[in-house]
């Protein structure tokens, strides 16, 4: 979708759909209030007649009024005036999109100077606004045939604001939530292939493409002779079961100074998850294609984060291999040595999320990061304990924590900080190796972090256990999660 920002009156807009808020209480917002003077008190009427009340995601869609250019009117609730949550901004963003999608309108107009949403400013809400404007044009139907793709007439959003001063802020808003908003796009897409397209091989050429047009990205790939060689066998023991060859892929992003530590970016890229010789059941099966939406996260954000030509050393890593179960897959009671030294008894076949990732999470020491923040669809726990809500995080650093909750509180992809304290480690103890695969039924995406907290002792870390925020199973498809609140820490890291 097209943005910008205009210096201008939202009453003689001309424009297909004029998005105004109004509030509970019958209250107008002054785009809305202009609007109403316009049309002799069109809108008042229609308030005053009970047709939309003004609570959070409520829409009514007006034809061409009186004194009013537009040829659309979508009034919008926004909660009560003043008092506009976050959530409930981004509701009524979201529910006045979908608005404008449903008709054959193509282009919208909204003005930014009557949206109010407590301690946020215009920068803030015009990163949201462009996000969810392209969030409600997103489609995946390249797999269907052309008379049942579904055309989008909805193209263009145009911002109206107070002044000729505020439009170069509003334009800068405007350029990172595209670049979020393209990263969001980039990882949904990534995540609703289907499995016998995206493969481990698949994503290695996807980086190798990102890294084509971007001077200061280089792309290294490490394949199963290599690893091998590293010693990577937790990493190894996934694809043993597997006619597609696992990939370790490294992406460097050289953006800040030579002498800064890099932050990294690793990701889980299970590319169909069967479960191994611990087959999973049959139903929902097919939703496993998404067990890479860790993997695609990564390389969502490193297309955000050069797209904004962002300041700083990234690297992006992507641990890929598929679980299938075959006559030399992986079997319980199996023993690996991981590229740490360290064993581990694989008691479940289907806990292979941990065993890519801790040979990733060995491998990025040499890189001596300020940072390492891992992503992966690592435990159903996590769904019983937040749902689709927030991503769990798990972390040995305070300041990494702290970081990573700013981020989602400013982007309102949420994460809710979960423990990783010694008492729960003695559930991996093993008879016969370093330690178990799983720990038990008992805090099942706790151990697991506990787990790769094992391989992550020299340098700050957090764990986001996103399983149940980067896919939904109804309506089905990747959400994009949580690119932008990688971004977002990412950015936060070129103010310090």
């Amino acid at each position: 979708m097209e943005f910008q920002s205009k210096n201008a009156q939202v009453a003689s807009a001309k424009t297909d759909a004029l998005i105004l808020a109004v509030y509970e209480n019958k209250t107008l917002g002054s785009g809305a209030q202009a609007v109403d003077a316009a049309s002799e008190g069109a809108i008042s009427a229609v308030l005053k007649h009970g047709d939309i009340s003004g609570k959070p995601g409520e829409t009514l869609i007006l034809q061409a009024l009186k004194g009013c250019p537009a040829k659309r009117i979508v009034l919008t609730g926004f909660g009560k005036h003043g008092d506009t949550s976050d959530g409930q901004f981004r509701k009524a963003i979201a529910a006045a999109f979908a608005a404008v999608k449903g008709t054959v309108a193509k282009d919208a107009t909204l003005d930014l100077a009557e949206l109010v949403v407590k301690n946020r400013d215009a920068t803030w809400l015009t990163r949201q606004i462009v996000e969810l404007g392209e969030a409600a044009t997103y489609t995946f139907d390249q797999y269907k045939s052309k008379d049942n793709q579904k055309k989008i007439h909805f193209a263009k959003t145009t911002l109206c604001v107070a002044d000729k001063a505020s439009e170069k802020e509003i334009a800068a808003a405007v350029a990172t939530g595209k670049a979020i908003a393209a990263g969001m796009s980039y990882t949904k897409d990534l995540g609703n292939l289907p499995p016998n397209v995206c493969t481990p091989t698949y994503l290695a050429e996807e980086a190798k493409k990102l890294a084509k047009a971007v001077e200061k990205l280089t792309v290294k790939i490490i394949d199963e002779k290599e690893m091998k060689e590293l010693g990577m066998g937790a990493l190894l023991s996934v694809s043993y079961g597997s006619a597609q060859p696992a990939k370790l892929i490294i992406m460097e992003y050289k953006g800040g100074k030579k002498s800064d530590k890099p932050h990294a970016i690793v990701g889980k890229g299970i590319t169909f998850d069967t479960g191994g010789i611990s087959l999973k059941p049959g139903p929902d099966m097919d939703q496993m294609k998404f067990d890479m939406c860790g993997a695609a996260s990564v390389l969502g954000t490193m297309k955000a984060i050069t797209d904004m030509k962002l300041p700083l050393n990234v690297i992006g890593v992507i641990t890929s291999a598929e679980n299938m179960p075959s006559g030399t897959a992986s079997r319980p009671g199996d023993i690996v040595t991981t590229m740490s030294g360290q064993t581990v008894e694989i008691l479940n076949t289907d806990a292979e999320g941990r065993l890519v990732l801790c040979d990733a999470l060995t491998y990025i020491e040499r890189y001596e990061p300020a940072s390492v923040v891992d992503i992966a669809t690592l435990t159903g726990a996590i769904i019983v304990s937040l749902g689709a809500h927030a991503t769990g995080m798990f972390s040995n650093n305070d300041t990494v924590v702290e970081q990573l909750k700013q981020a989602a509180d400013y982007t309102q992809d949420r994460v809710w900080h979960m423990p990783i304290w010694d008492d729960y480690q003695s559930q991996l103890d093993s008879p016969f190796a370093d330690m178990a695969n799983i720990g038990g039924p008992k805090a099942g995406s706790i151990t697991a972090a506990c787990f790769l907290s094992r391989f992550t002792k020299k340098y700050p870390w957090a764990h986001l256990d996103i399983a149940g925020t980067s896919f939904l199973g109804q309506p089905k498809g990747a959400t994009g999660r949580p690119v932008p609140l990688l971004t977002e820490y990412l950015i936060s890291q070129t103010r310090l």
